[in-house]
């Protein structure tokens, strides 16, 4: 690649974005040019190709530099030891293309090829510190060891070995340090209690080895206190001398509550004698038994509570107490809990519809509605529940962000807002979402929201709803609650029985709309589907069995997705919450916290354990109302989600069982 060709691809670049931009919002015109880039740059990451047989449409289309980055990087993937030909590509493209998502995209791939050839001098003049990943971070430090560039270096590598894992590509570094005397027992008793402090005993120990034994052993305690909580707190019980550190102390206590409630409430009394706790103490130990009984929905959580000083409650813990009180039955002490709140927590929704609800069951029905009505006007899962307390059908209050038709023609000619559009439409959506952001920072601020039109008018829906929340718009429903899916939903809707809004509700809340989400525990598609659970469900419902990449595929992961839920809601007795907490976190999860009596649903939602899944069985219920009333444009009865939530009878619980063995 010459200097010339990329000056050329860069001012053709820059032509297009000028002239061509203005066509994009009536036609398609890079159709072909786009085939014909996607065909090309599958091709270059496969093995070297030559650009001389690249056509001028080619070179002139906006994504062009990408196919240039893709054969440079496949280039370095096999470069010998020696600079050749393609580190001059390299650079040169780099000092094209600097500013831009694809020339940081080189940067990187070049500064760890050089690396990797031990390329000293070209790596330190072209490394930046400020866009640098770890990896690269420590190779600085090793390409300046090898230079006799040492002036503060031991400064920057002690900054970088705080990090608490491991970091491999700086171990010549730690080397260097070690010799220099520089890696001081302090620096390296700091990177173990930060390791400890992430709950990391095993990389702690690992680190604390090189300590003096005097200094290791208070650490080396903490490392046991997380991995064996139980032996070592009845050694604490059974050695009141036995120093340890508060801190490890209370990690130790906390990990051995949550691996064994029912242990901790037998040790607590003889914990809190042989440390000679007093109650002040001893508070943060029954703050922690308090949460951990809270969050397994076990009434001895308030004995607790009543033992924690004021000075230790957050706003976490005042949740908890809370929620533990919900679940007790015990309003007046809801009410006392949540008038205690700072002004800032109470005035959420959430808890001024719980003050309304403990002040009717005390007695105050005049007051509650008041509360109820102050709680309608949130747009929330609270607002669903006062209005079926109030018997009150639920409207949205939707807020239109006016369109503004100029500007939006103008931000879709920015040249990085094309590229991201072509990147969109070739399937490469990381990339996408990097020129993206690259244009999006470039735009004035009043400019902003407008890009939320943009992006749903490409049928970027993640991306409108992503920035949509980032600007706090969100309560235009009509451009936030899309329906680009409607034959695939709709027939799962008649597979399965379920209400297309609620389909939506779960897929909105599930991918954003992307058809190529992937999650980290490896959910795919539309409807995060797992592969198992796919052919599971695909099975029962006498479907194909689908691949993994079949779940990208709307019309395969709708239908399954659907016929899943369904699945959840049956085994829960027709209980559509609890089928949706369950398919977020599993359904033996939901079939844990099931009462052992019934249960009004709000205080079973308000009590679920975890954070995620609460949420997501609130926004859904949300996502639903929003969807009815886009369906009808009338307030929705909602008195529905007010049925009590019944315990599961023996035969679903065995069932539920036997289908996670």
């Amino acid at each position: 690649m010459t200097r010339f060709r990329l000056m050329k691809s860069l001012l053709a670049l820059t032509a297009l974005s000028l002239t061509g931009g203005m066509a994009l919002a009536a036609k398609d015109p890079f159709k072909h040019t786009r085939d014909v880039f996607k065909e090309a740059y599958a091709e270059a990451l496969a093995q070297p190709t030559d650009e001389k047989k690249d056509s001028e449409a080619l070179r002139s289309y906006p994504l062009y530099p990408y196919l240039q980055a893709a054969r440079i990087k496949r280039a370095l993937s096999v470069a010998t030891n020696e600079l050749g030909p393609v580190d001059q590509s390299a650079e040169t493209f780099i000092s094209y293309y600097e500013r831009e998502p694809v020339g940081r995209d080189v940067r990187g791939a070049w500064l760890a090829s050089l690396a990797s050839r031990q390329q000293w001098q070209p790596f330190l003049k072209h490394y930046k510190d400020e866009s640098a990943s770890d990896s690269l971070r420590c190779q600085s430090f090793t390409a300046r060891i090898a230079l006799g560039q040492t002036q503060d270096l031991s400064l920057d590598i002690a900054r970088q070995w705080l990090t608490p894992a491991s970091l491999p590509d700086c171990e010549q570094a730690f080397t260097w340090m070690r010799a220099q005397n520089a890696l001081t027992p302090e620096l390296i008793e700091q990177r173990v209690r930060r390791a400890l402090e992430i709950n990391n005993p095993s990389f702690a120990k690992q680190i604390a080895t090189s300590l003096p034994p005097d200094r290791a052993a208070p650490l080396l305690r903490w490392a046991a206190l997380l991995e064996n909580p139980q032996k070592q707190i009845d050694a604490l019980i059974a050695s009141p001398a036995l120093e340890v550190e508060p801190k490890a102390q209370l990690a130790g206590w906390s990990r051995l509550v949550r691996a064994d409630s029912d242990g901790a409430i037998r040790r607590y009394e003889n914990f809190v004698r042989a440390r000679k706790l007093t109650a002040e103490t001893a508070s943060p130990y029954a703050l922690a038994l308090a949460l951990g009984l809270s969050w397994s929905r076990r009434t001895e959580a308030l004995d607790y509570f009543k033992q924690v000083q004021l000075k230790d409650f957050d706003d976490v813990a005042r949740e908890w107490h809370a929620r533990a009180a919900l679940w007790a039955g015990d309003w007046k002490l809801v009410s006392n809990i949540i008038a205690a709140m700072p002004d800032q927590q109470r005035a959420l929704a959430r808890w001024r519809y719980w003050a309304a609800r403990a002040t009717e069951k005390t007695g105050d029905p005049k007051l509650a509605r008041e509360l109820y009505e102050s709680v309608l006007i949130d747009d929330n899962f609270y607002s669903i529940m006062a209005g079926a307390r109030l018997d009150r059908p639920v409207a949205p209050h939707p807020e239109k962000l006016v369109l503004d038709q100029a500007q939006v023609h103008r931000m879709e000619q920015l040249p990085p807002m094309v590229r991201a559009r072509e990147l969109l439409m070739s399937d490469m959506r990381n990339q996408a979402n990097a020129e993206w952001a690259f244009g999006f920072d470039q735009l004035m601020d009043s400019a902003r929201t407008q890009a939320i039109h943009l992006a749903a008018r490409w049928g970027y829906y993640d991306q409108a709803i992503a920035t949509a929340s980032q600007q706090k718009v969100f309560n235009d429903y009509e451009l936030l609650y899309p329906q680009p899916y409607d034959a695939e939903v709709l027939s799962a809707a008649k597979l399965t029985g379920l209400s297309p809004q609620l389909i939506y509700s779960v897929m909105r809340q599930e991918s954003l709309y992307r058809r190529d989400a992937q999650s980290s525990a490896g959910a795919r598609g539309l409807l995060q589907m797992l592969p198992e659970t796919a052919r599971r469900t695909a099975s029962k419902w006498k479907k194909p069995r689908p691949s993994a990449d079949d779940l990208f595929n709307p019309v395969i992961n709708v239908p399954l997705g659907a016929a899943n839920l369904r699945g959840l809601v049956d085994k829960f007795g027709g209980q559509t919450i609890v089928a949706l907490a369950g398919y977020n976190a599993g359904p033996n999860a939901a079939a844990r916290w099931m009462p052992s009596e019934s249960l009004d649903p709000d205080v079973w939602v308000e009590n679920i354990p975890y954070n995620e899944t609460r949420n997501y069985v609130q926004r859904i219920l949300w996502h639903n109302v929003v969807f009815s009333w886009l369906k009808t444009g009338e307030p929705q009865k909602v008195d529905g989600w007010l049925a009590r939530i019944a315990p599961l009878s023996d035969s679903a619980m065995l069932g539920l069982a036997e289908e996670g063995t």
